[in-house]
Protein backbone atom coordinates (compact mmCIF):
# COMPACT_ATOMS: atom_id res chain seq x y z
CA UNK A 1 0.00 0.00 0.00
CA UNK A 2 2.77 2.53 0.86
CA UNK A 3 4.30 1.51 -2.32
CA UNK A 4 1.52 2.13 -4.85
CA UNK A 5 0.86 5.79 -2.84
CA UNK A 6 5.03 6.48 -3.44
CA UNK A 7 4.01 5.72 -6.55
CA UNK A 8 1.40 7.48 -7.07
CA UNK A 9 3.31 10.77 -6.98
CA UNK A 10 5.50 9.96 -9.00
CA UNK A 11 3.85 8.44 -12.05
CA UNK A 12 0.45 8.97 -12.48
CA UNK A 13 -1.47 5.66 -13.87
CA UNK A 14 -1.60 4.98 -17.10
CA UNK A 15 -4.38 3.10 -19.44
CA UNK A 16 -2.78 0.07 -21.47
CA UNK A 17 -2.54 3.11 -24.65
CA UNK A 18 -0.70 5.16 -22.30
CA UNK A 19 -3.17 7.83 -21.46
CA UNK A 20 -3.81 8.83 -18.06
CA UNK A 21 -6.77 6.89 -16.54
CA UNK A 22 -9.80 7.59 -14.98
CA UNK A 23 -12.12 6.40 -12.02
CA UNK A 24 -14.90 5.11 -14.63
CA UNK A 25 -15.71 1.68 -13.76
CA UNK A 26 -15.88 -1.21 -16.40
CA UNK A 27 -18.71 -1.58 -17.83
CA UNK A 28 -18.83 -5.36 -17.13
CA UNK A 29 -18.90 -4.17 -13.37
CA UNK A 30 -22.00 -5.85 -11.67
CA UNK A 31 -24.39 -2.96 -10.28
CA UNK A 32 -25.32 -4.59 -7.36
CA UNK A 33 -22.88 -5.60 -4.20
CA UNK A 34 -24.83 -8.69 -3.22
CA UNK A 35 -25.17 -10.02 -0.41
CA UNK A 36 -21.20 -11.13 -0.26
CA UNK A 37 -20.18 -7.43 -1.34
CA UNK A 38 -22.40 -6.19 1.21
CA UNK A 39 -20.72 -8.02 3.96
CA UNK A 40 -16.67 -7.19 2.46
CA UNK A 41 -17.68 -3.49 2.33
CA UNK A 42 -19.16 -3.69 6.21
CA UNK A 43 -16.19 -5.36 6.95
CA UNK A 44 -13.72 -3.24 4.98
CA UNK A 45 -15.82 -0.28 6.28
CA UNK A 46 -15.67 -1.35 9.88
CA UNK A 47 -11.73 -2.40 10.01
CA UNK A 48 -10.49 0.95 8.31
CA UNK A 49 -8.41 3.48 10.71
CA UNK A 50 -11.33 6.04 10.21
CA UNK A 51 -13.86 3.77 11.85
CA UNK A 52 -11.60 2.70 14.98
CA UNK A 53 -10.33 6.35 15.67
CA UNK A 54 -14.34 7.27 15.65
CA UNK A 55 -14.90 4.28 17.88
CA UNK A 56 -12.51 5.17 19.78
CA UNK A 57 -13.91 8.55 20.42
CA UNK A 58 -17.24 7.31 20.80
CA UNK A 59 -15.95 5.48 23.73
CA UNK A 60 -14.07 8.24 25.31
CA UNK A 61 -17.95 10.36 24.97
CA UNK A 62 -19.56 7.51 26.57
CA UNK A 63 -17.39 7.33 29.80
CA UNK A 64 -18.06 10.59 29.83
CA UNK A 65 -21.36 9.74 32.08
CA UNK A 66 -20.01 7.87 34.36
CA UNK A 67 -17.72 10.56 35.60
CA UNK A 68 -21.03 12.81 36.12
CA UNK A 69 -23.26 10.39 37.18
CA UNK A 70 -22.53 8.61 40.58
CA UNK A 71 -22.09 4.47 39.84
CA UNK A 72 -24.16 2.46 41.47
CA UNK A 73 -21.82 -0.35 42.10
CA UNK A 74 -18.69 1.88 43.28
CA UNK A 75 -21.13 4.92 44.80
CA UNK A 76 -24.19 3.44 46.19
CA UNK A 77 -24.75 6.31 48.41
CA UNK A 78 -23.91 8.99 46.38
CA UNK A 79 -26.12 7.19 43.98
CA UNK A 80 -29.08 7.32 46.36
CA UNK A 81 -28.34 10.51 47.59
CA UNK A 82 -28.19 11.90 43.72
CA UNK A 83 -31.88 10.44 43.14
CA UNK A 84 -33.11 12.09 45.99
CA UNK A 85 -31.69 15.16 44.76
CA UNK A 86 -33.11 14.91 41.32
CA UNK A 87 -36.09 13.03 41.53
CA UNK A 88 -37.51 13.54 38.03
CA UNK A 89 -33.76 13.63 36.18
CA UNK A 90 -32.86 10.16 37.95
CA UNK A 91 -35.88 7.67 36.18
CA UNK A 92 -34.55 9.34 32.57
CA UNK A 93 -30.62 8.52 33.40
CA UNK A 94 -31.78 5.20 34.91
CA UNK A 95 -33.16 4.17 31.62
CA UNK A 96 -30.30 5.17 29.79
CA UNK A 97 -27.89 3.49 31.79
CA UNK A 98 -26.48 6.53 33.32
CA UNK A 99 -25.82 4.93 36.87
CA UNK A 100 -24.10 1.73 35.31
CA UNK A 101 -22.24 3.32 32.54
CA UNK A 102 -19.92 0.40 32.16
CA UNK A 103 -22.49 -2.84 32.18
CA UNK A 104 -25.14 -1.04 30.09
CA UNK A 105 -25.53 -2.52 26.69
CA UNK A 106 -24.21 0.63 24.49
CA UNK A 107 -21.23 1.13 26.16
CA UNK A 108 -20.30 -2.45 25.58
CA UNK A 109 -21.75 -2.27 21.90
CA UNK A 110 -19.01 0.43 21.56
CA UNK A 111 -16.42 -1.17 23.00
CA UNK A 112 -16.72 -4.34 21.64
CA UNK A 113 -17.12 -3.14 17.88
CA UNK A 114 -13.42 -1.10 19.24
CA UNK A 115 -12.41 -4.30 19.46
CA UNK A 116 -13.19 -6.41 16.70
CA UNK A 117 -12.51 -3.08 14.67
CA UNK A 118 -8.54 -2.53 15.91
CA UNK A 119 -8.19 -6.67 15.41
CA UNK A 120 -9.40 -6.49 11.79
CA UNK A 121 -7.39 -3.39 11.64
CA UNK A 122 -4.00 -4.41 12.63
CA UNK A 123 -3.76 -8.21 11.61
CA UNK A 124 -3.82 -7.27 7.67
CA UNK A 125 -1.51 -4.41 8.06
CA UNK A 126 1.07 -5.83 10.11
CA UNK A 127 1.28 -8.64 6.84
CA UNK A 128 1.78 -5.90 4.85
CA UNK A 129 3.89 -4.16 6.81
CA UNK A 130 6.47 -7.65 7.18
CA UNK A 131 6.18 -7.88 3.23
CA UNK A 132 7.57 -4.35 2.91
CA UNK A 133 10.38 -4.91 4.89
CA UNK A 134 11.57 -8.31 3.52
CA UNK A 135 11.22 -6.60 0.02
CA UNK A 136 13.54 -4.38 -2.09
CA UNK A 137 13.32 -0.50 -2.20
CA UNK A 138 11.52 0.46 -5.34
CA UNK A 139 13.10 1.45 -8.53
CA UNK A 140 14.04 5.10 -9.46
CA UNK A 141 11.08 6.91 -11.16
CA UNK A 142 11.46 7.21 -15.00
CA UNK A 143 11.22 10.98 -15.16
CA UNK A 144 13.07 12.39 -11.89
CA UNK A 145 12.61 15.28 -12.79
CA UNK A 146 9.10 15.26 -11.89
CA UNK A 147 10.29 14.90 -8.01
CA UNK A 148 10.48 18.64 -5.83
CA UNK A 149 13.87 17.99 -4.22
CA UNK A 150 16.78 16.55 -6.86
CA UNK A 151 19.92 17.65 -7.64
CA UNK A 152 21.91 16.78 -10.94
CA UNK A 153 25.28 17.54 -12.58
CA UNK A 154 28.17 15.96 -15.18
CA UNK A 155 31.19 14.52 -13.93
CA UNK A 156 34.06 12.55 -15.42
CA UNK A 157 33.92 9.13 -13.54
CA UNK A 158 33.40 5.36 -13.53
CA UNK A 159 29.94 4.79 -13.39
CA UNK A 160 30.07 1.56 -11.04
CA UNK A 161 32.44 3.44 -9.09
CA UNK A 162 29.54 6.02 -8.71
CA UNK A 163 27.18 3.53 -7.56
CA UNK A 164 28.82 2.01 -5.21
CA UNK A 165 29.79 5.07 -3.55
CA UNK A 166 26.22 6.24 -3.66
CA UNK A 167 25.25 3.05 -2.24
CA UNK A 168 27.73 3.15 0.38
CA UNK A 169 26.71 6.58 1.92
CA UNK A 170 23.29 6.06 1.87
CA UNK A 171 23.95 3.40 3.56
CA UNK A 172 25.79 5.45 6.27
CA UNK A 173 22.66 7.35 6.57
CA UNK A 174 20.86 4.36 7.40
CA UNK A 175 19.07 3.56 4.67
CA UNK A 176 17.97 0.23 3.26
CA UNK A 177 19.47 0.43 -0.57
CA UNK A 178 19.30 -1.59 -3.47
CA UNK A 179 21.62 -1.46 -6.50
CA UNK A 180 21.03 -1.67 -9.75
CA UNK A 181 23.96 -1.75 -12.11
CA UNK A 182 22.57 -4.06 -14.72
CA UNK A 183 19.26 -1.90 -15.24
CA UNK A 184 19.24 1.90 -16.06
CA UNK A 185 22.19 2.14 -13.22
CA UNK A 186 20.79 3.66 -10.12
CA UNK A 187 20.56 3.41 -6.89
CA UNK A 188 17.74 3.12 -4.29
CA UNK A 189 17.40 3.67 -1.25
CA UNK A 190 14.53 3.82 1.71
CA UNK A 191 14.17 4.57 5.42
CA UNK A 192 11.19 5.73 7.59
CA UNK A 193 10.16 2.58 8.63
CA UNK A 194 9.56 2.71 12.19
CA UNK A 195 6.71 5.22 11.58
CA UNK A 196 4.37 2.45 10.16
CA UNK A 197 5.90 0.40 13.07
CA UNK A 198 4.74 2.95 15.61
CA UNK A 199 1.51 2.84 14.16
CA UNK A 200 1.42 -0.59 15.02
CA UNK A 201 2.82 -0.54 18.08
CA UNK A 202 0.11 2.14 19.18
CA UNK A 203 -2.87 0.55 17.65
CA UNK A 204 -1.23 -2.79 19.07
CA UNK A 205 -0.69 -1.57 22.51
CA UNK A 206 -4.25 0.26 22.56
CA UNK A 207 -5.87 -3.30 21.79
CA UNK A 208 -3.89 -4.64 24.93
CA UNK A 209 -5.28 -1.93 27.29
CA UNK A 210 -8.66 -3.03 26.09
CA UNK A 211 -8.10 -6.26 26.59
CA UNK A 212 -6.85 -5.11 30.52
CA UNK A 213 -9.67 -3.13 30.64
CA UNK A 214 -12.32 -6.47 30.32
CA UNK A 215 -10.04 -8.92 32.26
CA UNK A 216 -10.14 -5.87 35.02
CA UNK A 217 -13.83 -5.62 34.78
CA UNK A 218 -14.26 -9.29 34.96
CA UNK A 219 -12.38 -10.65 37.29
CA UNK A 220 -11.32 -7.45 39.47
CA UNK A 221 -12.91 -6.28 42.82
CA UNK A 222 -13.60 -3.20 44.94
CA UNK A 223 -14.74 -2.57 48.44
CA UNK A 224 -15.03 0.20 50.92
CA UNK A 225 -14.84 0.05 54.73
CA UNK A 226 -14.86 2.25 57.37
CA UNK A 227 -12.52 1.59 60.17
CA UNK A 228 -12.27 3.30 63.58
CA UNK A 229 -8.85 3.56 65.49
CA UNK A 230 -8.00 0.89 66.91
CA UNK A 231 -10.15 -1.78 65.03
CA UNK A 232 -9.31 -4.45 62.72
CA UNK A 233 -10.27 -5.10 59.27
CA UNK A 234 -10.04 -8.63 57.41
CA UNK A 235 -9.90 -9.16 53.66
CA UNK A 236 -13.20 -11.63 53.78
CA UNK A 237 -16.62 -10.45 52.07
CA UNK A 238 -18.68 -10.00 55.30
CA UNK A 239 -16.28 -7.50 56.40
CA UNK A 240 -16.48 -4.89 53.67
CA UNK A 241 -19.17 -2.38 54.20
CA UNK A 242 -19.40 -1.83 50.72
CA UNK A 243 -18.40 -4.90 47.93
CA UNK A 244 -18.28 -4.56 44.19
CA UNK A 245 -17.26 -7.73 42.46
CA UNK A 246 -16.64 -8.32 38.42
CA UNK A 247 -18.41 -10.30 36.69
CA UNK A 248 -16.55 -13.88 37.12
CA UNK A 249 -15.07 -12.28 40.26
CA UNK A 250 -15.79 -14.52 43.39
CA UNK A 251 -15.56 -14.45 46.94
CA UNK A 252 -12.60 -17.21 47.08
CA UNK A 253 -10.43 -14.89 44.73
CA UNK A 254 -9.53 -12.27 47.73
CA UNK A 255 -6.22 -12.37 49.46
CA UNK A 256 -6.08 -13.45 53.04
CA UNK A 257 -4.41 -10.29 54.30
CA UNK A 258 -5.69 -8.03 57.26
CA UNK A 259 -4.76 -4.96 58.98
CA UNK A 260 -5.49 -2.64 62.05
CA UNK A 261 -5.87 1.13 61.94
CA UNK A 262 -3.41 1.81 64.62
CA UNK A 263 -4.09 5.46 64.62
CA UNK A 264 -5.04 8.76 62.27
CA UNK A 265 -3.87 12.39 62.27
CA UNK A 266 -4.75 15.24 59.72
CA UNK A 267 -3.47 18.54 59.86
CA UNK A 268 -4.96 21.70 58.39
CA UNK A 269 -4.02 25.29 57.70
CA UNK A 270 -4.76 27.97 60.65
CA UNK A 271 -4.55 31.06 58.74
CA UNK A 272 -4.83 32.36 55.31
CA UNK A 273 -7.48 32.04 52.28
CA UNK A 274 -7.15 28.29 52.80
CA UNK A 275 -7.36 27.94 56.16
CA UNK A 276 -9.59 25.32 56.91
CA UNK A 277 -7.71 22.98 54.30
CA UNK A 278 -5.92 19.88 54.84
CA UNK A 279 -2.14 19.56 54.98
CA UNK A 280 -1.75 15.98 55.37
CA UNK A 281 -3.94 12.50 56.10
CA UNK A 282 -1.95 9.83 57.28
CA UNK A 283 -3.39 6.46 58.73
CA UNK A 284 -0.73 4.29 60.17
CA UNK A 285 -1.06 0.80 59.91
CA UNK A 286 -0.34 -2.50 60.99
CA UNK A 287 -0.99 -5.20 58.63
CA UNK A 288 -0.31 -8.79 57.51
CA UNK A 289 -0.07 -10.57 54.00
CA UNK A 290 -1.78 -13.53 55.46
CA UNK A 291 -3.65 -15.28 58.41
CA UNK A 292 -0.91 -15.74 60.99
CA UNK A 293 1.88 -13.63 59.40
CA UNK A 294 4.19 -11.39 61.10
CA UNK A 295 2.72 -8.02 61.28
CA UNK A 296 4.37 -5.01 59.40
CA UNK A 297 3.71 -0.96 59.80
CA UNK A 298 2.73 0.82 57.32
CA UNK A 299 1.32 4.40 56.12
CA UNK A 300 -1.32 5.06 54.05
CA UNK A 301 -1.86 8.85 52.69
CA UNK A 302 -3.97 9.99 49.72
CA UNK A 303 -2.35 8.77 46.24
CA UNK A 304 0.01 6.73 48.40
CA UNK A 305 -1.78 3.34 48.75
CA UNK A 306 -0.79 0.29 50.80
CA UNK A 307 -0.12 -2.48 48.00
CA UNK A 308 -0.63 -6.26 49.97
CA UNK A 309 -1.40 -9.35 48.48
CA UNK A 310 -1.99 -8.28 45.46
CA UNK A 311 -4.40 -5.75 46.43
CA UNK A 312 -4.37 -1.78 47.06
CA UNK A 313 -5.46 -0.41 50.16
CA UNK A 314 -6.13 3.51 49.25
CA UNK A 315 -7.21 6.37 51.88
CA UNK A 316 -10.84 7.79 50.90
CA UNK A 317 -11.67 9.61 53.94
CA UNK A 318 -11.84 10.66 57.98
CA UNK A 319 -14.21 11.50 60.33
CA UNK A 320 -14.59 11.74 64.11
CA UNK A 321 -16.26 9.06 66.22
CA UNK A 322 -17.45 10.27 69.72
CA UNK A 323 -17.41 7.30 72.25
CA UNK A 324 -20.28 7.65 74.48
CA UNK A 325 -21.81 5.16 77.37
CA UNK A 326 -25.67 4.46 77.45
CA UNK A 327 -27.35 3.43 80.52
CA UNK A 328 -30.67 2.25 80.60
CA UNK A 329 -33.09 3.29 83.55
CA UNK A 330 -32.32 0.27 85.41
CA UNK A 331 -28.78 1.81 85.75
CA UNK A 332 -26.74 -0.54 83.42
CA UNK A 333 -24.91 -0.20 80.51
CA UNK A 334 -26.73 -0.69 77.61
CA UNK A 335 -24.27 0.32 74.95
CA UNK A 336 -20.50 1.84 75.08
CA UNK A 337 -17.99 2.11 72.30
CA UNK A 338 -17.75 5.10 69.36
CA UNK A 339 -20.01 5.88 67.05
CA UNK A 340 -19.03 6.97 63.80
CA UNK A 341 -20.38 10.44 62.42
CA UNK A 342 -20.27 11.02 58.97
CA UNK A 343 -19.08 14.30 57.29
CA UNK A 344 -21.44 16.89 55.66
CA UNK A 345 -18.97 20.04 54.97
CA UNK A 346 -15.64 20.78 54.79
CA UNK A 347 -15.30 21.49 58.18
CA UNK A 348 -16.55 18.00 59.25
CA UNK A 349 -19.77 18.82 60.87
CA UNK A 350 -21.04 15.86 61.11
CA UNK A 351 -23.89 13.80 61.56
CA UNK A 352 -24.95 10.05 63.16
CA UNK A 353 -27.23 8.16 65.83
CA UNK A 354 -26.38 6.23 68.55
CA UNK A 355 -28.53 2.88 69.26
CA UNK A 356 -28.98 1.08 72.07
CA UNK A 357 -31.68 -1.92 71.33
CA UNK A 358 -31.82 -3.56 74.30
CA UNK A 359 -32.27 -0.92 77.04
CA UNK A 360 -34.68 -1.27 79.65
CA UNK A 361 -36.85 1.55 81.67
CA UNK A 362 -37.56 1.71 85.40
CA UNK A 363 -39.69 -1.01 85.16
CA UNK A 364 -37.40 -3.58 83.80
CA UNK A 365 -39.42 -3.46 80.39
CA UNK A 366 -37.38 -3.65 77.42
CA UNK A 367 -37.66 -0.13 75.72
CA UNK A 368 -34.97 0.21 73.51
CA UNK A 369 -32.82 4.13 73.38
CA UNK A 370 -32.45 5.70 70.16
CA UNK A 371 -30.00 9.29 70.07
CA UNK A 372 -29.39 11.05 66.88
CA UNK A 373 -27.89 14.41 66.29
CA UNK A 374 -24.31 16.57 65.43
CA UNK A 375 -20.80 16.64 66.62
CA UNK A 376 -18.99 19.47 66.03
CA UNK A 377 -15.22 19.36 65.93
CA UNK A 378 -15.23 23.43 66.58
CA UNK A 379 -18.77 24.60 67.65
CA UNK A 380 -20.20 27.46 66.20
CA UNK A 381 -23.75 28.38 66.87
CA UNK A 382 -25.33 30.52 64.32
CA UNK A 383 -28.65 31.94 62.53
CA UNK A 384 -28.56 28.98 60.47
CA UNK A 385 -28.05 26.31 63.72
CA UNK A 386 -25.37 24.87 65.31
CA UNK A 387 -22.17 24.38 62.64
CA UNK A 388 -18.67 23.37 62.96
CA UNK A 389 -15.66 26.67 62.40
CA UNK A 390 -12.76 24.53 61.52
CA UNK A 391 -12.32 20.87 60.95
CA UNK A 392 -9.79 20.43 63.86
CA UNK A 393 -11.03 19.35 67.18
CA UNK A 394 -10.58 22.82 68.71
CA UNK A 395 -13.75 22.86 70.47
CA UNK A 396 -15.74 20.08 70.31
CA UNK A 397 -19.41 19.52 70.98
CA UNK A 398 -21.93 16.72 70.58
CA UNK A 399 -25.78 17.89 70.31
CA UNK A 400 -28.42 15.02 70.92
CA UNK A 401 -32.14 14.50 70.68
CA UNK A 402 -33.22 10.92 72.08
CA UNK A 403 -36.04 8.75 71.47
CA UNK A 404 -36.83 5.73 72.96
CA UNK A 405 -39.04 2.64 71.84
CA UNK A 406 -38.65 -0.44 68.88
CA UNK A 407 -35.70 0.51 66.66
CA UNK A 408 -36.43 -1.92 64.27
CA UNK A 409 -33.99 -3.98 64.38
CA UNK A 410 -35.28 -7.02 64.68
CA UNK A 411 -37.70 -6.50 62.12
CA UNK A 412 -36.23 -8.89 59.64
CA UNK A 413 -35.53 -5.32 57.02
CA UNK A 414 -31.92 -4.08 56.52
CA UNK A 415 -31.40 -0.83 58.44
CA UNK A 416 -28.87 1.85 57.71
CA UNK A 417 -26.32 1.68 60.33
CA UNK A 418 -25.86 5.60 60.13
CA UNK A 419 -29.61 6.33 60.28
CA UNK A 420 -32.10 6.23 63.27
CA UNK A 421 -35.46 4.48 62.09
CA UNK A 422 -37.55 6.33 64.44
CA UNK A 423 -40.94 5.28 63.00
CA UNK A 424 -41.87 3.24 65.71
CA UNK A 425 -40.53 5.40 68.47
CA UNK A 426 -41.59 8.36 70.93
CA UNK A 427 -39.30 11.63 70.95
CA UNK A 428 -38.40 12.56 74.24
CA UNK A 429 -39.45 15.94 75.43
CA UNK A 430 -39.36 18.70 78.38
CA UNK A 431 -41.59 19.61 80.97
CA UNK A 432 -43.09 22.71 78.77
CA UNK A 433 -43.54 19.71 75.74
CA UNK A 434 -40.61 21.07 73.50
CA UNK A 435 -38.62 18.54 72.22
CA UNK A 436 -35.92 17.63 74.36
CA UNK A 437 -31.86 18.22 73.31
CA UNK A 438 -28.98 18.78 74.84
CA UNK A 439 -25.03 19.75 73.41
CA UNK A 440 -22.17 17.89 75.50
CA UNK A 441 -18.39 18.43 75.67
CA UNK A 442 -16.31 15.37 76.50
CA UNK A 443 -17.03 14.44 80.02
CA UNK A 444 -20.65 15.84 80.05
CA UNK A 445 -23.47 13.46 80.95
CA UNK A 446 -27.01 13.68 79.81
CA UNK A 447 -30.11 12.88 81.84
CA UNK A 448 -32.98 11.25 79.93
CA UNK A 449 -36.50 12.56 81.47
CA UNK A 450 -38.36 10.61 83.64
CA UNK A 451 -35.14 8.85 84.70
CA UNK A 452 -35.30 6.39 81.72
CA UNK A 453 -31.33 6.53 81.40
CA UNK A 454 -28.86 8.60 80.46
CA UNK A 455 -25.79 9.14 77.72
CA UNK A 456 -22.12 10.04 78.72
CA UNK A 457 -20.04 12.02 75.97
CA UNK A 458 -16.43 10.22 77.46
CA UNK A 459 -14.15 11.10 74.50
CA UNK A 460 -13.24 11.34 71.06
CA UNK A 461 -11.87 8.88 68.42
CA UNK A 462 -11.08 9.03 64.60
CA UNK A 463 -12.22 6.69 61.54
CA UNK A 464 -10.87 6.11 58.52
CA UNK A 465 -12.37 5.24 55.10
CA UNK A 466 -10.26 2.76 52.89
CA UNK A 467 -11.12 1.52 49.34
CA UNK A 468 -9.43 -2.01 49.10
CA UNK A 469 -9.30 -2.72 45.12
CA UNK A 470 -8.04 -5.54 43.49
CA UNK A 471 -7.71 -5.37 39.57
CA UNK A 472 -5.27 -8.53 37.91
CA UNK A 473 -4.65 -6.44 34.94
CA UNK A 474 -3.11 -3.59 36.41
CA UNK A 475 0.33 -4.61 34.89
CA UNK A 476 -0.96 -4.79 31.56
CA UNK A 477 -2.57 -1.85 31.26
CA UNK A 478 0.50 0.01 32.29
CA UNK A 479 2.57 -1.16 29.92
CA UNK A 480 0.31 -0.96 27.14
CA UNK A 481 0.02 2.72 28.18
CA UNK A 482 3.80 2.98 27.78
CA UNK A 483 3.76 1.24 24.31
CA UNK A 484 0.97 3.80 23.19
CA UNK A 485 2.95 6.75 23.82
CA UNK A 486 6.57 5.00 22.64
CA UNK A 487 4.10 4.36 19.18
CA UNK A 488 2.46 7.38 18.79
CA UNK A 489 6.01 9.66 18.98
CA UNK A 490 7.62 6.93 16.84
CA UNK A 491 4.47 7.51 14.19
CA UNK A 492 4.42 11.36 14.90
CA UNK A 493 8.16 11.76 14.56
CA UNK A 494 9.49 9.45 12.20
CA UNK A 495 8.94 10.39 8.21
CA UNK A 496 9.10 7.62 5.45
CA UNK A 497 11.60 9.19 2.91
CA UNK A 498 13.12 7.63 -0.32
CA UNK A 499 16.39 8.53 -2.16
CA UNK A 500 17.42 8.01 -5.84
CA UNK A 501 20.71 7.91 -7.19
CA UNK A 502 20.75 7.40 -11.02
CA UNK A 503 24.27 7.80 -13.24
CA UNK A 504 23.58 7.93 -16.96
CA UNK A 505 26.65 7.58 -19.39
CA UNK A 506 27.33 10.26 -21.78
CA UNK A 507 29.02 11.10 -24.87
CA UNK A 508 33.27 11.22 -23.78
CA UNK A 509 33.07 8.93 -21.25
CA UNK A 510 31.30 11.50 -18.85
CA UNK A 511 28.73 10.49 -16.51
CA UNK A 512 25.29 12.56 -15.24
CA UNK A 513 24.31 12.16 -11.77
CA UNK A 514 21.38 12.40 -10.51
CA UNK A 515 20.00 12.87 -6.84
CA UNK A 516 16.29 12.69 -5.97
CA UNK A 517 14.13 12.15 -3.22
CA UNK A 518 10.78 12.13 -1.88
CA UNK A 519 8.73 12.92 1.22
CA UNK A 520 4.86 12.49 1.13
CA UNK A 521 4.65 14.81 4.24
CA UNK A 522 6.68 17.42 2.44
CA UNK A 523 9.37 18.11 4.96
CA UNK A 524 12.47 19.82 4.92
CA UNK A 525 14.76 17.43 6.23
CA UNK A 526 14.54 15.14 2.88
CA UNK A 527 15.84 18.20 0.66
CA UNK A 528 18.87 18.64 3.60
CA UNK A 529 19.15 14.63 3.29
CA UNK A 530 19.22 15.12 -0.70
CA UNK A 531 21.37 18.24 -0.71
CA UNK A 532 24.07 16.80 1.65
CA UNK A 533 24.39 13.00 -0.10
CA UNK A 534 24.77 15.55 -3.78
CA UNK A 535 27.27 17.61 -1.66
CA UNK A 536 29.18 14.61 -0.81
CA UNK A 537 29.08 13.17 -4.22
CA UNK A 538 30.11 16.26 -5.58
CA UNK A 539 33.39 16.46 -3.28
CA UNK A 540 34.01 12.72 -4.64
CA UNK A 541 33.59 13.59 -8.20
CA UNK A 542 33.48 17.08 -9.31
CA UNK A 543 31.77 18.77 -11.89
CA UNK A 544 32.78 19.26 -14.91
CA UNK A 545 33.13 23.20 -16.58
CA UNK A 546 31.10 23.20 -19.47
CA UNK A 547 30.66 25.70 -22.60
CA UNK A 548 27.41 25.49 -23.08
CA UNK A 549 24.59 24.49 -20.14
CA UNK A 550 22.41 21.43 -21.17
CA UNK A 551 18.38 22.86 -21.86
CA UNK A 552 17.31 19.24 -21.48
CA UNK A 553 18.63 18.90 -17.64
CA UNK A 554 17.13 19.81 -14.67
CA UNK A 555 17.44 22.48 -12.56
CA UNK A 556 20.35 21.34 -10.03
CA UNK A 557 19.74 21.65 -6.26
CA UNK A 558 22.78 23.62 -5.97
CA UNK A 559 24.98 25.10 -8.20
CA UNK A 560 27.96 23.23 -9.57
CA UNK A 561 31.03 24.13 -8.56
CA UNK A 562 33.17 26.40 -10.73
Amino acid sequence: MATNNFRSLVDPPTRGDGSASDSEPKADEPKGLGPVGWLRWVWRSLTSMRTALVLLLLLALAAVPGSLVPQEGRQPAQAADFRRRYPDLAPVLDRLGFFDVYSSPWFAAVYLLLFVSLAGCIVPRTRQYVRTLRSRPPAAPKRLDRLPQHAVWTTSADRGEALLTAADLLRRRRFRVDVDMAGDGSVAGEKGYLREAGNLVFHTALFGLLIALAVGSLFGTTGQKLVLEGDSFTNTLTQYDDFTPGTLASADSLQPFGFRLKGFSATYQRSGPQRGTASSFIARLSYTEREGGRARDARVEVNKPLEVGGSKVFLLGHGYAPVVTVRDGQGEIAWQGPAAFLPQDNNLTSVGVIKAPDARDREGERDGLGFSGLFLPTVQLTGKGWQSSFPATDDPVLVLTAYHGDLGLDSGKPQNVYQLDSSRMTQFRKADGSPFAQALRPGDRMELPGGAGSLTFDGIKQWASFQIARNPSNATALWSSVAMGLGLCASLFVRRRRVWVRVEPMLGGRVRIAVVGLDPGGTERTAEEVAELADELRERFPALRTATPDVNAPEPLHQEQK
